[in-house]
């Protein structure tokens, strides 16, 4: 493992970026309103990841973008990169399939057993072969290359590449993705400090945060941060207590998080001024069908992302860039730009909202920039 300089996903990715609210970060590529109707999405509604609308919306795109860079060119397969069978492997073959097209997917997250890699079949139909390749090292994707030359799977100009970037071309899962995790809590834990000021108390916080963020609280939560940091806020106001409220949900009383905040409504004016304030506009937000509603939260962790990018010497140890800093999975990368040099088309997706991910007009004229467009480091087997 070694250090490869600095550099960023706009090396290989361009501005061909779209984070969670599916507004294309190339301004010639069409918005959502403008697809959103052949896409058969209702307006003011933005799809999940998983969702099969997600996948038509992201097909307009991707049809927009070849025109774009190789007018001549017709897409006829896909590749997906991506961490997670589940979430990715959805995506891919709602993707695939709202495009007609074959596809092969490579997905990875690092252990310690011995390097392996398997197929799993998605779905086979005379001559659209859809499946994953699920690998224990990000170095595999050479021997997901070799899989698809040995099945004449061709990457050339009638391919899209669709690269995720959270945990995959960044912070890849199992080697660097602690560093990501860090910077979310660093950043609920700061937004929660701040709103409650003297109030705030370090250790309950983190005690609500670790029980909370567990995988049996999900159906409360949703798997929600911006729902978990709203109700970290609340404990912290002293308006319920972390005991009672796990009761509640492991007894299936309190089953939802739309519940609870219903539930907080009713006692608002018990909250401090300025915290009944923050809990009106996060109230409405959640009644609009907005996904990310604790906007103070998300643009703390777009500062506390991007502060843990590119953020250490490029004389620093591998152990401490891995530990410490945000940094681009190099075997990613090489194989992005090699399938970038034989024509494929380059895409990436995001499910980090965009407010912790694009900076707001005031900072980005300070010169901040985009994730995907911040330098840091590449680490990788290469």
């Amino acid at each position: 493992m070694k250090s490869y300089g600095r550099t960023s996903i706009h090396e290989f990715l361009g501005d061909f970026v779209v984070y969670r609210n599916l507004m294309p970060f190339d301004r010639r590529l069409p918005a959502l309103d403008d697809v959103g109707e052949r896409a058969g999405i209702p307006e003011g509604v933005t799809p999940r990841k998983s969702q099969p609308a997600y996948a038509r919306v992201i097909v307009e795109l991707l049809q927009a973008a070849r025109r774009i860079d190789a007018p001549r060119a017709a897409l006829e397969r896909l590749i997906y990169v991506g961490d997670t069978r589940m979430n990715d492997g959805t995506a891919f073959v709602n993707i695939a399939r709202a495009g007609g097209w074959p596809g092969m997917a490579f997905i990875a997250s690092e252990t310690d057993e011995p390097r392996s890699g398997e197929v799993v079949e998605q779905e086979t139909e005379p001559g659209c072969r859809r499946a994953l390749y699920l690998a224990n090292r990000w170095a595999a994707v050479s021997d997901f290359e070799q899989h698809c030359r040995e099945r004449d799977f061709g990457i050339d100009e009638q391919t899209v590449v669709i690269v995720d970037l959270d945990k995959t071309a960044l912070g890849a899962r199992g080697r660097n993705d602690h560093v990501i995790n860090q910077a979310r809590v660093e950043a609920v834990r700061r937004t929660v400090g701040e709103l409650l000021g003297d109030a705030f108390d370090p250790e309950a916080f983190e005690d609500a945060y670790d029980v909370l963020n567990r995988s049996a609280f999900h159906p409360f939560t949703a798997d929600n941060q911006d729902y978990l940091a709203y109700i970290c806020l609340i404990l912290g106001s002293g308006l319920y207590q972390l005991q009672p409220l796990t009761g509640r949900v492991r007894g299936e009383r309190l089953t939802s998080f739309e519940q609870f905040i219903d539930e907080v409504d009713e006692k608002a004016e018990d909250l401090a001024p300025s915290l009944h304030e923050i809990h009106k506009r996060i109230y409405r937000r959640v009644q609009a069908g907005d996904p990310t509603p604790f906007k103070a939260f998300r643009y703390n962790e777009y500062h506390t992302t991007v502060s843990r990018m590119g953020c250490l010497r490029d004389d620093a140890a591998v152990e401490d860039l891995l530990a410490e800093e945000i940094v681009i999975t190099q075997e990613v990368r090489e194989a992005a730009l090699q399938w970038k040099r034989q024509g494929a088309l380059l895409f990436g997706l995001s499910d980090k909202p965009d407010e912790a991910s694009i900076p707001p007009q005031d900072l980005a004229a300070e010169g901040l920039q985009s994730i995907h467009r911040v330098e840091t480091h590449a680490v990788g087997e290469g």
